[in-house]
């Protein structure tokens, strides 16, 4: 049995000072409040739980920055699509994962410490499959062992290029299958995680427009009571597409159609009316936002006000990880909605006035249910997922309780986090990744090959 001590730390009951978290196997065993810090023992400033990232498609982050040229016409999600599909065109298995290698180092080092990887790449360049069905998902996992990222696996569900099935794109050729097909595929990812201490697989139909009903109806069970994400609701045109093919909208459609629960995740989930966002809220599903990705995109702002004032359940995600930051994910989150309402401190609530506290806290609850893993916090039973947070950033100067949240998420600059423990593994010491160097490399080496192919 190893343990981490902190001058102070979020518990899940709450601050508290001079504290022992001791765990065994990457599990908290014990913690210990107001005690004297140990002999040889490690040691953090200001302690708070690992954030899931809950929605990531970790490829794209080799093509970062690919995107930001201006066409001939207004640019948009679909012209940002053509990218990424002449993107993933050039990548083997070798590519993959030494792009997500990088991106879950680089999510450690802002304190991610598990995610929900979306992963729709399957099949080779030619479309073809590979023969192992889960070639592709076995890469991811072997990117989570290298870095120590906690993985929830969702296997995408691509079968139709449009709403009332549509014939897929051949641009789509490497992520398009059969439900039989995909049935292999979940049942292979299994068996990709299985050395994983904590791994997930969840099942993930990409979105309304990817899958039919029937489809939807076959692949949803496969979960096996685990974690069911969909994109939905993104684009303003997707809602147009979904009602001129069904007469309702896709959030209304989804709910009036499938059991949504608490395994649900509705990704994005931009484009609400009054009634959806009453509906949603009162439901026990966590809304997935991705606010770096989807300002870049140009996608819109989730209603969060009225739907986290309704008693909504959220998590956030880096997605496209243009920008891979957690801190910056929550601070956009609230950042949108005072540019769009005109005021401040939007989503903070009565009963918690701190914005950094309402946020984080939410997103540690919304993120743990929607990636299969319980409750969040530093809990006993609960992995020892623990990130430190630099008591020399200026940002933390003087203050204390939820007003370290609030200077993280407000005034903190990059590298605030300078520590992380994985399930009690220390993974980044002094705000790097302690493999950073090598995994930068791999990484280069890659797109040096991509780019220049």
């Amino acid at each position: 049995m190893t343990s981490v001590w902190f001058d102070t730390a979020l518990l899940s009951d709450g601050w508290a000072h001079s504290v022992r978290v001791s765990h065994d196997d990457g599990v908290v065993t014990a913690i210990e409040t107001g005690v004297a810090i140990g002999p040889d023992e490690e040691r953090g400033a200001i302690g708070v739980p690992g954030l899931g990232n809950l929605h990531s498609h970790a490829f794209q982050r080799g093509m970062a920055g690919l995107a930001e040229r201006r066409g001939r016409e207004s640019d948009d999600f679909w012209s940002w699509r053509r990218v990424m599909y002449q993107f993933v065109d050039r990548l083997n298995p070798e590519d993959v994962e030494a792009i997500a290698a990088l991106a879950y180092a680089e999510m450690l080092e802002s304190g991610f410490t598990r995610v929900g990887e979306f992963h729709y790449l399957h099949h080779d360049r030619d479309g073809a499959p590979y023969a192992d069905p889960a070639e592709l998902a076995a890469r991811i996992a072997a990117a989570a062992a290298a870095t120590g990222m906690g993985l929830t696996l969702l296997p995408v569900f691509y079968a139709h290029s449009g709403f009332g099935g549509a014939e897929p794109r051949p641009e789509q050729r490497r992520f398009v299958n059969t439900t039989d097909a995909y049935a292999a595929l979940v049942e292979a990812s299994r068996g990709a995680v299985k050395d994983l201490a904590d791994g997930v697989v969840g099942v993930a139909p990409h979105s309304l427009r990817a899958a039919t009903p029937e489809e939807l109806a076959l692949i949803t069970p496969l979960a096996a009571g685990g974690p069911v994400h969909i994109h939905i609701a993104e684009q303003a045109r997707e809602v147009d597409d979904c009602v001129a093919w069904s007469g309702r909208r896709p959030v209304e459609w989804l709910l009036d159609h499938a059991e949504v629960d608490a395994c649900w995740c509705l990704v994005h989930a931009t484009h609400l009316t009054e009634a959806e966002i009453d509906r949603l809220a009162r439901g026990s599903a966590v809304v997935g936002l991705c606010p770096i990705t989807e300002a870049n995109l140009g996608d819109g702002l989730f209603p969060a006000a009225r739907f986290v004032g309704a008693g909504g359940r959220f998590g956030v995600g880096s997605d496209s990880n243009v920008l891979i930051d957690a801190a910056e994910e929550l601070r956009l989150l609230e950042y949108g909605q005072r540019l769009s309402r005109r005021a401040r401190n939007v989503l903070a609530s009565g009963q918690r006035p701190s914005v950094g506290g309402t946020l984080f806290c939410a997103a540690l609850a919304g993120g743990a249910q929607a990636l299969g893993v319980g409750k969040g916090g530093i809990r006993v039973g609960a992995a020892a997922d623990l990130v430190s947070l630099d008591a020399g950033c200026a940002a933390f100067l003087g203050r204390d309780g939820d007003a370290l949240l609030d200077g993280w998420l407000f005034a903190a600059r990059g590298g605030a986090v300078d520590g992380v423990w994985r399930r009690g593994r220390k993974v980044v010491a002094e705000g790097r990744h302690v493999r950073k160097v090598e995994l930068v490399q791999a990484f280069a080496r890659t797109l040096d090959r991509v780019l220049r192919a």
